[in-house]
């Protein structure tokens, strides 16, 4: 295949594995991380704390308390408590702020999953410090990385893989997708079958969009050629520290190299965009 080594997930994220480097072997084509991602899910083992709850709305809020792990022993299991036997501060979530304490004693990488938050099904994986606001609609399968954000309105639809100090926002809809740590998504956004890299900013309003009108597997335009991702829905794989603007849209199978800028009310074209370029409206 052409030019390949440009497309591979070296070239977009750095040296950085991202949440999980397996779904990212070393020469291929970056979108095979989505190609990879059900089966991640599939075979993953996930944490007992959820047993103990119905799916539907949460009618309190709940602390997720995992002590800290012993040196040479297994992760401890995750305890929940009733949110109003805590006092929870939630100041700077990404920044390690959200701080809870019981009967005095704080209960370090707590979690909290506030009241009215919505959790459909049982294969949950939540880190430490996480906060998931009230309002937010969760469907597993679904892991989320050490003090992320999930916000009120979000709605995540299941096989989303969230790094680590990310921000899922208000009225955001995410499927079938990835976050590297530090990626951020705050406002009004739509991202299905995407790739979003380390430090990654999307304006509010950024649409990913996955599907052809006319239908068929999603073609990739490089400076090689043409590849063919196999993939009838992909929407966007955006490297390190890309950004847009408000109201940006991308067109299925876009790809923007590390530290692009696709300023607002534009559209990306879809094709593979070097490392650096500016798409402008």
């Amino acid at each position: 295949m052409p030019q390949l080594a440009n497309l591979s997930a070296a070239a977009f994220f750095a040296d950085d594995p991202g949440p999980a480097p397996e779904l990212f072997p070393a020469g291929a084509p970056v979108w095979e991380g989505l190609r990879r991602l059900k089966a991640f899910f599939a075979d993953r083992a996930y944490p007992a704390w959820t047993e103990a709850l119905a799916p539907g709305p949460l009618t309190q809020t709940l602390v997720l308390h995992r002590p800290p792990n012993p040196a040479d022993g297994p992760d401890p299991e995750v305890v929940l408590i009733p949110g109003d036997q805590c006092t929870i501060a939630y100041d700077g979530v990404v920044k390690g702020g959200l701080t809870v304490s019981r009967n005095g004693e704080i209960l370090a990488g707590a979690s909290v999953l506030m009241a009215g938050a919505v959790l459909m099904g049982r294969r949950f994986d939540l880190g430490r410090g996480v906060l998931v606001e009230a309002g937010a609609f969760l469907k597993e399968p679904l892991v989320i990385g050490d003090q992320s954000e999930i916000r009120h309105g979000a709605y995540l639809r299941g096989h989303c893989l969230i790094g680590r100090r990310c921000v899922v926002g208000h009225v955001t809809e995410v499927k079938h997708s990835i976050f590297f740590d530090d990626a951020k998504a705050g406002h009004f956004a739509y991202l299905g079958d995407s790739i979003l890299g380390p430090g990654v900013n999307l304006g509010a309003g950024t649409k990913l969009a996955n599907l052809r009108f006319a239908g068929g597997q999603i073609q990739i335009r490089h400076p090689g050629g043409s590849s063919d991702s196999g993939l009838k829905k992909l929407g966007a794989i955006l490297g390190a520290r890309c950004q847009t603007g408000c109201n940006a849209v991308t067109n299925p199978g876009t790809l923007l190299g590390r530290g692009c800028i696709v300023l607002p009310n534009t559209t990306a074209p879809s094709g593979y965009h070097p490392a650096n370029t500016v798409i402008r409206g």
